[in-house]
């Protein structure tokens, strides 16, 4: 019988290719839902009408976790390697998670402050317009409990996981698999400007290296949470002053 064994470069990429699938199969099941509830065409401008609508995206991205999980879990169960030792779901570590939180701190202030050097808005306008209508609809508890728990534990889980682990062990190295799942995760974000995402990608650098130096990605998932929420609540305050 084989050993049990990390899936390389191409095993991961294969693998992640599946699990990006599956999640991308539960959060469209959302919209297509809403779109055929509201008995409006089902058509690519009523989709993406859809998607900055509060409550369709705090569902479609808690829908897209399920699907992730199962295909992870089988994944790793294929590796014979225990799920969350592959994953990195090791034991909590308080040093690294106040280094994380003293260099998401950092980050933010100083991409703020490059942000009203060259005069560009301090919070993508996506966000405000998904939280205006999540508010309207009675939905923004639902919106913070996916934006902050479910988003973080689907990505982090994908990312940070099952993508840096196999490609740390592959011709990558933990350095390339930094640099390389960081860039897929800068890719999950395409909702936004160029702008934000070099701030999307520099975090995921950070967290990246958290990975790395203390091997375990609870501490990212927790940072993760925590700067959604805070994303959240600073995009709450300027709404609440426009």
């Amino acid at each position: 019988m084989k050993p049990p064994g990390v899936w390389k470069f191409w095993g991961t990429l294969l693998w992640g290719i599946l699990v990006f699938a599956a999640m991308g199969i539960g959060q469209i099941g959302v919209v297509a839902y809403f779109v055929f509830t509201n008995q409006t065409p089902m058509d690519a401008a009523a989709m993406v009408a859809m998607l900055g609508d509060g409550r369709t995206i705090a569902l479609s991205v808690i829908a897209g976790l399920p699907g992730v999980l199962l295909v992870l879990w089988i994944a790793t169960r294929l590796s014979r390697i225990p799920f969350a030792e592959y994953l990195g779901l090791e034991k909590f570590s308080w040093k690294y998670f106040l280094i994380g939180l003293v260099g998401l701190a950092v980050l933010s202030q100083g991409w703020d402050f490059v942000a009203k050097g060259v005069g560009h808005e301090v919070s993508p306008g996506f966000m405000g317009e998904v939280l205006k209508t999540a508010r309207a609809q009675n939905a923004l508890w639902l919106l913070v409990l996916s934006f902050c728990v479910a988003a973080p534990l689907t990505e982090e889980l994908m990312t940070r996981g099952f993508l840096y682990r196999g490609w740390s062990e592959s011709f990558l190295r933990p350095l390339g698999a930094i640099i390389v799942s960081s860039l897929v995760w800068t890719c999950m974000h395409l909702q936004y400007d160029a702008f934000f995402l070099a701030q999307v990608l520099s975090i995921g650098l950070l967290f990246g290296w958290l990975r790395y130096a203390c091997g375990s990605i609870w501490v990212t998932i927790v940072l993760h949470g925590l700067n959604n929420l805070a994303a959240t609540l600073q995009t709450m305050y300027l709404l609440s002053g426009s």
